[in-house]
């Protein structure tokens, strides 16, 4: 069974930077494209970014743009969020997200492409 924990979440004030983690157990990781989504309260569910199995290929969404960076490491079976210039819009709760691969290439972007599922990790960013 595929689990996910995330971490790094908390309260920082606008401007400042955040790292997440989410560790995934099982063997299959390097064969997962990975996602980040965030929910605030009364929002939906909505992608943050994505990243194919390889790592090679990324997708963001606009409003994080050159602000959050994924990254991944398949020795370590995680994946990361670096966040920087955090707004107090970026509060929300964040979860990571596995999605079976068959193609190097791929990012997962819509939800319903994901299979596996963190708990999530709660972002407090105070203006």
């Amino acid at each position: 069974q595929v689990q996910l924990v995330e971490s790094g979440g908390g309260l920082v004030q606008a401007g400042g930077s955040l790292r997440l983690s989410c560790a995934v157990s099982g063997r299959a990781f390097a064969s997962y494209g990975m996602g980040w989504f965030r929910q605030a309260p009364g929002k939906e569910r909505e992608f943050v970014v994505g990243i194919s199995w390889s790592g090679g290929k990324t997708y963001y969404a606009d409003s994080v743009k050159g602000r959050f960076t994924i990254s991944r490491d398949n020795a370590k079976n995680t994946v990361y969020l670096q966040m920087n210039s955090l707004k107090p819009e970026d509060t929300a709760t964040y979860y990571c997200a596995a999605a079976r691969s068959p193609v190097a290439g791929w990012v997962p972007v819509v939800p319903d492409e994901y299979d596996y599922w963190g708990r999530g990790t709660q972002v407090n960013v105070s203006s």
